[in-house]
């Protein structure tokens, strides 16, 4: 019989719960998973990772179909094989569901597959294909992410409206999207179906596009991505959709008032995440806010034994935040069962990066600007194009800059804004700086390899302060 009763059990595989299982396992605690649908959970297999393949190959076929700019001639006519590129994209995703199983075996973590449902701090039953499974632990880590809210007048019906999930695995190429919010995985959506050559229109309810960055990234995007031919209407909002044989029709109110009504054949919603906390068994056992469970640094909740981390405590709302909070959780626990030899560490939110992977990209971590003056800051930023970068001329991509923010009386690195090619590989390197707690002295006596584009964060730094050399 199999066993039922562990030192650790996460009630969830996506990033945060894996890689706290892994850690857990790491550190000798007899660990179990539990997991409704797929290990790996959203991000590995409807998320993160599969959107990217997707993105990689519009981002392949912007080269082809810009062969020219690069002295190259491709006979023949390009464009996207819709179908091949999901499946190329589902692929991508269960090649990597396999290896987190492959992870759960090497560290000889148990997998109960089924719906689990708390019946205290640290017990619970798993339903699944082999009856009702009662398990319990010392300790149990909630792990369960998010889903996509929907639009309370158009739910999501996987035909016409759609979530990240169903754009992710379309039944047919649209004809018209209209895509309903501008955060990250808005974005990422209609820079992908602009790519393969569908007309994109973009309703964002605030006053620019990806509104947590700075606004002169959002300024800058704005504009490249008017210029790839997308319709951006900031300011705005979607009063109604009608599904009509054809597709759709939307109702939408522009900043000035003025509502028109616009056919579409299909509708993306990316306006932001529900948790997904009901129906686990936690209505008692934790405090919520928004349904968001409510933790210490260190992912406690007010049940002694029941810990929680990822997209159902509050944000940023990150893969990478939440195994952050997975080792750190895993590392907690560890050391309340008696070791010693583990110092788990907090977050510290202000160096969590975000990355957004259209096109250009963009990365930030840290205050931008505006938010560096609102805390008190006397602030020095500066801005370093890519123009002005020998890399990125070389590669045709030329389209960016590189923007840091300073503290003028300290030298602290506030806040680091990119915009352009391979941005989301760069600004780790801000991170760490972060991280270390640098200030401008460091980052202009580092030596930066030439030619990169990662010398555009160099010049930046020097033009915080009036240095720069290539501009």
């Amino acid at each position: 019989m199999a066993d039922t009763n562990y030192d650790v059990i996460v009630l969830g595989s996506g990033p945060g719960g894996y890689v706290a299982a892994i850690r857990c396992a790491q550190l000798g605690l007899k660990t179990a998973i539990v997991e409704r649908e797929l290990l790996g959970g959203i991000c590995l297999n409807w998320g993160c990772i599969p959107t990217k393949a997707l993105l990689r190959s519009a981002e392949i076929l912007h080269y082809a179909q810009h062969a020219k700019d690069y002295g190259l001639k491709i006979a023949g006519a390009i464009e996207a094989d819709l179908e091949a590129v999901v499946k190329r994209s589902r692929g991508v995703a269960k090649q990597l569901n396999q290896g987190v199983t492959h992870l759960m075996k090497k560290n000889k973590i148990a997998v109960h597959m089924g719906e689990g449902t708390l019946t205290g701090p640290t017990s619970l039953t798993v339903k699944g294909d082999k009856g009702e499974e009662k398990l319990t632990a010392k300790h149990v880590i909630v792990a369960t992410g998010a889903r996509a809210r929907d639009l309370p007048f158009a739910p999501a019906d996987g035909e016409r409206v759609w979530t990240y999930r169903h754009a992710m695995t379309p039944k047919e190429m649209p004809k018209k999207l209209l895509v309903i919010g501008s955060g990250a995985i808005g974005i990422e959506f209609a820079s992908f179906y602009n790519d393969i050559g569908v007309d994109v229109t973009v309703v964002e309810m605030l006053d620019r596009v990806v509104p947590v960055e700075d606004a002169e990234v959002s300024a800058f995007l704005e504009k490249s991505l008017t210029k790839q031919g997308m319709t951006i209407m900031t300011g705005a909002g979607v009063e109604d959709l009608k599904i009509t044989a054809k597709g759709m029709t939307a109702k939408i109110k522009d900043s000035k008032g003025k509502v028109t009504e616009t056919e579409f054949s299909h509708c993306i919603t990316a306006i932001g995440i529900v948790p997904n906390t009901e129906n686990v068994g936690l209505e008692k056992l934790v405090e919520m806010d928004r349904g968001f469970i409510q933790i210490d640094d260190y992912g406690r909740t007010k049940s002694k034994g029941l810990w929680a981390i990822g997209d159902c405590t509050p944000g940023p709302w990150l893969a990478h935040k939440a195994s952050h909070e997975g080792v750190t959780t895993a590392e907690a626990i560890a050391r309340e069962l008696g070791n010693k030899e583990v110092h788990p560490h907090p977050l510290d939110r202000a160096n969590i990066p975000g990355c957004t992977y259209c096109h250009p990209q963009i990365a930030s971590v840290g205050l931008t600007e505006a938010k560096a003056k609102e805390a008190g800051h006397d602030v020095k930023a500066g801005t370093f194009p890519f123009i002005g970068n020998g890399k990125a001329i070389a590669l045709g991509e030329a389209e960016g800059f590189v923007k840091t923010v300073f503290d003028a009386k300290t030298g602290e690195l506030l806040g680091a804004h990119m915009v352009g090619a391979e941005v989301t590989e760069m600004i780790q390197g801000f991170v760490v700086g972060k991280t270390l707690e640098t200030t401008e002295a460091e980052l202009m006596q580092t030596v930066f390899p030439h030619p990169t584009i990662s010398e555009s964060m160099h010049e930046s730094v020097l033009a915080s302060y009036g240095r720069a050399l290539h501009i």
